[in-house]
C-alpha cells in the first residue's frame, strides 16, 4: 500500500523528449533563455507573466486581424486588460486544428457503439447552425442558452453560437427548472436549445414540462430550438408552439469553410457564461472571453495534458459543469474528444473502460469517487479490455488519495502518467496540475501550472511552504472572468475574491505546497459543497427545503472522509407539531431531486433544535463542518460572535459519535 508522498512513477527519457513542454522550453532557449526544466520555466512564467503569455501566443501561431498594442496593459486584479487591440475568435482557431475524415468527436451513450463525427462533418454542421442563427437575428453579444445532455448537438450549438460572436451558456437536463431559471434569468437569453428528454441509468426522463416552465419564466426568449432527446415518443410534438426543429437547421444547404465568415471578435469579447454553485444566493454568472480562453486552452491542453493530434481525450462530465467546456478544448490540440451521455455504471460498471478500448482513449478523466466505485466492485479493467493506447489518467473534482493512484498503475497500466489537477469554474482551467516531464508522488498534484502565480497564504497574508493556507493567486490570468453578468461596478466580483487579501485572488480552497513543489488541495474553505466532482451551492438547497411547510430552518455541510469518501448530512429545524418521519424525509429528498438534481439529495437527515448563526445572521456552515471533522469547538467557532451560542453544542456532541457518519459513506 502506497503512503502519501511515495514515488510511484517517473517519465521515461522518450516521454520527456517527446513532451510538448519540452519543445516549448527548447523553443524559448533558442530565443535567449536557458531553462533547465519545468521549474525554471514555471518560475519565469510567473515572474514575467506578460513575456510568458506572449511566448504562448507566438509559439502556437495565434493570429489576429489587427495587431495587439501590448500584452498586458495593467497588471492588476480585477481589471487586467490582455492583448488590447487583438481580435481573436476561439472557435475559428479551434476548428482550424483538424480536417477531412479524421475523427473529431466520439459520441456514446449507455448502450451501443460510439458514433464518430469527422472534422469535416463537425464543421459542416457548425456552419449550417451558425448561418441559421444569423438568419434568426442572433448576433454578437446575444445570449444563447442550452438545456441539452452531453451529445454532439450541444457541442455543435456551442461552436455555432460562439463563431458568430453570440454568448453561450449551458445547463444540464438533470437540473430542475428552478435551478435553470435561477441561472438563465440573470442573463436574458434570446434563444434556447432544449431537449425533450434524456436517458440516465437505463431510464428516460421527460423534460418537456421543465422546458415549458423555463420558456414561461424567460420573457427575453425569442426562439426555441427543439433537439430530439432519448425518447422518440417525446419528440413527436414540438416543445412549444413556435419551436424550431433541430433537423431544420442542419438540413439546409452546406456552407463551405472558405465562405463561412467568423465574427472577428475582440480578445475580450464574451465567449460564454458559466456559473458558481449558488452558495450565497443566486449563482454567480462568470463571463470569460474568447482570447483568454483560447490562450489558456492552448497552454493547458498542450503543456499540462500533453495532448497531440493523435490523442483522444475523455472526461466524464455533464453540460452543466465547466469540465464540459474544458473537454471540448481538447480540439485546440487537434485531438479527438469523447462525449459520454449517461450513467458511468450503466448498463455495466465497466462501461467507461469498454468505451475507452473502443475509441482508443489516450487520456481518461474522471473523479476519485468514480474510482472508489470501481475499487469496491473489484473491477480490473486491463484484464477485460485492451487499454494499451491509454497513456494518462486525469483525476479531478475532489482530493486524490494514494490508493487511487496506486489502483491506476495496478489495474490500468504500470507505465501510466497519473495526474491530479485542480482549478475552478471561475477561471475555466487549473491552478495546479500535471506535468509529463515530472515524477508522480502518491497523493500529490505534481506542480503549480504555468502562468499561475499561486500560493498558500497564512492568516498574515504571507506565502508559506509546507503549511496549509488559503489558495491565493497573486497575478492575473487571461482566463479570469472579464466580469460577472449584471454586476454594475464590479462590486460582486471584487467581494467574491479580493476582500480578504488586497490585490490577490482568494479562491476559497485550503492549499499546501511542499518543498519539492508538490501540491495538495484540502477541500473548500468556504461553504460550497463538492459532491461527486460537482460543486453544489447551499443556497439552492435552502431555497427548496425551507419552502416546505414542515421545515422551519436548515443547515447542510459536506464532509470529506478518509479514502476519498464523503458524507453530506442535512440538519433541519421542524415546525411545531411536526415529526421527522420517513414521509417528511422523502418529501425533502423528492423536492431536491426534482427541482435540482440527485446530487443535491443529502445522505442523511437529522432533526436539530436550532441552526447556529453569527451575529450578522449568517449560517455557520464552515464552523459546523470543521467541528464534525474533529476540530475543537473553541478552535472552530467563537461563541462571542454567535447569535445563539448554545446551538453549536449539538454538533459538538454529534462529532463525538463519529461512527454515526463515517460508516454512512461506506
Amino acid at each position: 500500500m502506497a503512503n502519501m508522498g511515495d514515488l510511484l512513477w517517473s517519465p521515461s527519457e522518450g516521454m520527456v523528449a517527446d513532451a510538448n513542454v519540452t519543445a516549448f522550453i527548447a523553443w524559448l532557449n533558442a530565443r535567449g533563455h536557458s531553462f533547465g526544466g519545468y521549474e525554471d520555466l514555471r518560475r519565469w512564467s510567473v515572474a514575467d507573466i506578460a513575456a510568458f503569455w506572449e511566448a504562448v501566443w507566438q509559439f502556437f501561431g495565434v493570429t489576429s486581424s489587427t495587431p495587439y498594442e501590448c500584452v498586458l496593459r495593467d497588471e492588476k486584479m480585477p481589471g487586467a486588460e490582455w492583448f488590447p487591440g487583438a481580435r481573436v475568435n476561439y472557435i475559428r482557431t479551434l476548428l482550424s486544428k483538424g480536417s477531412g475524415n479524421k475523427t473529431a468527436i466520439h459520441a456514446a451513450g449507455e448502450e451501443g457503439k460510439a458514433r464518430k463525427i469527422s472534422w469535416d462533418e463537425l464543421k459542416t454542421q457548425v456552419f449550417k447552425v451558425a448561418t441559421a442563427l444569423r438568419e434568426l437575428g442572433i448576433g454578437p453579444g446575444d445570449r444563447v442558452v442550452s438545456y441539452m445532455p452531453n451529445v454532439p448537438e450541444a457541442a455543435v450549438a456551442f461552436f455555432a453560437t460562439a463563431s458568430i460572436g453570440a454568448v453561450w451558456s449551458s445547463c444540464s437536463p438533470d437540473f430542475g427548472a428552478a435551478s435553470v431559471i435561477d441561472r438563465f434569468s440573470q442573463i436574458a437569453p434570446k434563444l434556447l436549445f432544449a431537449t425533450d428528454s434524456y436517458r440516465y441509468g437505463g431510464k428516460n426522463f421527460d423534460r418537456r414540462a421543465e422546458v415549458r416552465a423555463m420558456v414561461d419564466a424567460l420573457p427575453s426568449l425569442q426562439h426555441v430550438v427543439h433537439v430530439a432527446g432519448a425518447d422518440p415518443d417525446y419528440g413527436s410534438e414540438p416543445l412549444t408552439a413556435e419551436a424550431i426543429a433541430w433537423g431544420k437547421l442542419i438540413s439546409r444547404p452546406a456552407v463551405s469553410e472558405t465562405r463561412f465568415v467568423f465574427e472577428d471578435t475582440r480578445f475580450d469579447h464574451p465567449l460564454w457564461i458559466v456559473y458558481s454553485s449558488g452558495t450565497t444566493g443566486l449563482p454567480k454568472p462568470f463571463v470569460h472571453g474568447h482570447g483568454g480562453v483560447l490562450l489558456e486552452a492552448l497552454k493547458f491542453t498542450h503543456f499540462h495534458l500533453n495532448l497531440k493530434p493523435d490523442s483522444c481525450m475523455f472526461y466524464f462530465t455533464t453540460t452543466g459543469w465547466v469540465m464540459w467546456n474544458i473537454l471540448l478544448s481538447g480540439l485546440v490540440a487537434g485531438s479527438a474528444v469523447v462525449l459520454y451521455d449517461g450513467n458511468p455504471m450503466t448498463p455495466k460498471p465497466d462501461r467507461l473502460w469498454e468505451l475507452a478500448a473502443e475509441t482508443g482513449m489516450t487520456l481518461f478523466g474522471a473523479s476519485p469517487t468514480f474510482l472508489n466505485g470501481q475499487m469496491k466492485l473489484g473491477i480490473v479493467p486491463n484484464k477485460i479490455y485492451d487499454l494499451e493506447r491509454m497513456k494518462s489518467i486525469l483525476l479531478g473534482g475532489s482530493p486524490v488519495m494514494p490508493e487511487h493512484m496506486e489502483w491506476c498503475f495496478e489495474n490500468l497500466h504500470p507505465d501510466m502518467w497519473v495526474t491530479s489537477q485542480s482549478g475552478g469554474t471561475d477561471v475555466a482551467s487549473a491552478f495546479v496540475g500535471g506535468v509529463p516531464t515530472l515524477p508522480v508522488h502518491a497523493g500529490e498534484i505534481q506542480a503549480r501550472c504555468l502562468g499561475v502565480d499561486v500560493h498558500a497564504f497564512d492568516d498574515k497574508g504571507e506565502s508559506v511552504i509546507g503549511e496549509v493556507g488559503e489558495l491565493v493567486v497573486s497575478k492575473p490570468m487571461p482566463s479570469m472572468p472579464l466580469f460577472f453578468w449584471n454586476d454594475e461596478g464590479g462590486h460582486r466580483y471584487h467581494d467574491s475574491y479580493f476582500d480578504t487579501y488586497t490585490d490577490h485572488w482568494r479562491h476559497g480552497d485550503y492549499f499546501k505546497v511542499n518543498e519539492r513543489g508538490g501540491c495538495f488541495i484540502l477541500g473548500r474553505s468556504d461553504s460550497t459543497l463538492n459532491r461527486y466532482g460537482v460543486r453544489i451551492g447551499t443556497a439552492e438547497i435552502y431555497r427548496t427545503i425551507e419552502g416546505l411547510e414542515e421545515i422551519e430552518d436548515s443547515i447542510i455541510v459536506n464532509l470529506d472522509l478518509p479514502g476519498g469518501n464523503f458524507f453530506m448530512p442535512l440538519f433541519v429545524v421542524l415546525k411545531d407539531g411536526v415529526a421527522l418521519s420517513d414521509a417528511v424525509r422523502e418529501k425533502i429528498n423528492k423536492s431536491l431531486r426534482e427541482k435540482y438534481s440527485p446530487r443535491h439529495v443529502p445522505d442523511r437527515i437529522y432533526e436539530i433544535d436550532a441552526v447556529p448563526y453569527t451575529l450578522t445572521g449568517k449560517k455557520m456552515e464552515v464552523p459546523v463542518r470543521k467541528i464534525l471533522l474533529g476540530v475543537p469547538v473553541d478552535k472552530a467557532a467563537s461563541r462571542d460572535a454567535m447569535a445563539n451560542p448554545s446551538a453549536i453544542d449539538y454538533f459538538r456532541d454529534f462529532a463525538a459519535t463519529q461512527t454515526e457518519y463515517s460508516t454512512a459513506a461506506d
